[in-house]
């Protein structure tokens, strides 16, 4: 008897305090995890910077290179100005 009243209490109980409660412990967690701290701006905004600073030495270093020897490319890296033809032309 006392088997038939619980049961229901139990189940009602957890369908309308525990099952919200995991949703939206879960919830709360994700929204919190989701978001980037000021840290991570200033990471991401300190790689963006190395990054462009090494892009700039890179076609600085490819400017003198074809200065030198207008054939650089096809000398140390056959196929590459095809390549890159290409990924300039996928990008624009």
């Amino acid at each position: 008897m006392m088997e038939d009243v619980l049961v229901p209490v139990l189940i009602v109980g957890m369908l309308f305090v525990g099952l919200p409660w995991l949703i939206f412990h879960y919830v709360t967690k994700w929204k919190t995890a989701a978001t980037l701290t000021s840290g991570d701006e200033k990471l991401l905004d300190d790689l963006h910077d190395a990054a462009r600073r090494l892009d700039d030495r890179i076609c600085t270093i490819e400017r003198i290179m074809t200065a030198e020897n207008p054939n650089w490319r096809q000398q140390c890296m056959p196929g590459r100005e095809t390549d890159d033809r290409r990924l300039l032309a996928d990008g624009e």
